[in-house]
């Protein structure tokens, strides 16, 4: 960090909050969310202090900042894999090697597989082959020279990176629960595989499609029940029979007990829930039938 950044930081009140009574702030910080984690990496402890004071009253999205502190990539990676919820990580490039801050962006990406964090790196050697270099061969967010990084420069990067990486963690949040809603259907596809007869039905009443227990169990193949009715296949005692041509035509639920003869004439009385297949607006045109043996 440069003079030019120590001058600035005198007149930087626009990033100063009033001071407020000691009790005022016990209580806030009791109520306020987690701070933004922002790690330093300098091996120059005056770049770390004038940081700090830069920042030190920044929120954003009502979240203080938290700062760490490493003096060498070494320490920066320890307190990676220690502390996994830091968002932005000052980097200076050159440490206990020439290229220690490289190396430790390799290791961030690649090592720990960390895509979300938000790398800036700054350098007190400028040139303009080498700036294009680390930009294209290395995965950073931001590259800045020391005596060009003011004050208020270093409030939008950090700001602008804490945006992305906010926006990052809502989408990488999005797709857990996707996964997760995924596995939970497919787990419960597969219960229905194993204990229950399902098939598709169109406002008719036809089959569309079953699935492999409901061929198991009746013993025909699935050509022999697709384009059949329920009436011709499953025997529906009245008036279910009404009700459940009412509710496949409507487009309305209907249960009730069927009663189907296997192609071996065993019966089986089964336990029956159609449900619509709606689509929002639309009135429904296939109904998704789930019928389970009422004894085992």
């Amino acid at each position: 960090m440069d003079a030019k950044m120590t001058s600035e930081a005198s007149d930087s009140d626009w990033l100063i909050e009033d001071d407020m009574p000691e009790a005022e702030k016990q209580a806030d910080a009791a109520n306020a969310p987690p701070p933004w984690r922002v790690l330093i990496v300098d091996d120059d402890v005056d770049v770390h202090v004038v940081t700090k004071f830069s920042l030190s009253n920044t929120s954003f999205l009502g979240r203080r900042l938290s700062f760490l502190h490493a003096y060498s990539g070494a320490e920066a990676l320890t307190l990676l894999r220690c502390t996994p919820d830091i968002a932005v990580v000052l980097l200076d490039v050159i440490m206990e090697t020439n290229d220690a801050g490289l190396q430790l962006t390799r290791q961030i990406r690649d090592e720990m597989g960390n895509k979300l964090v938000r790398i800036v790196l700054r350098t007190g050697q400028p040139g303009q082959a080498l700036e294009h270099s680390i930009i294209l061969d290395y995965d950073i967010n931001d590259f800045w020279c020391k005596t060009d990084l003011t004050t208020r420069k270093l409030f939008t990067t950090v700001i602008s990176s804490l945006r992305t990486y906010a926006s990052l963690m809502k989408a990488e949040q999005r797709v857990a629960s996707l996964c997760g809603a995924l596995d939970k259907a497919r787990q419960l596809e597969a219960t229905l595989e194993r204990h229950a007869l399902v098939a598709t039905l169109d406002r008719q009443g036809k089959i569309g499609s079953v699935n492999e227990r409901f061929c198991t169990l009746l013993g025909y193949a699935r050509e022999e029940l697709l384009g059949q009715t329920l009436r011709q296949r499953l025997s529906v005692p009245a008036p279910a029979a009404d009700e459940l041509d009412a509710a496949l035509a409507q487009g309305t639920p209907w249960n009730g007990e069927l009663r189907a003869q296997a192609k071996d004439g065993v019966e089986h009385i089964l336990k029956a829930m159609v449900l619509p297949m709606n689509k929002e607006g639309e009135t429904p045109t296939q109904h998704l039938a789930l019928l389970t043996p009422a004894t085992p």
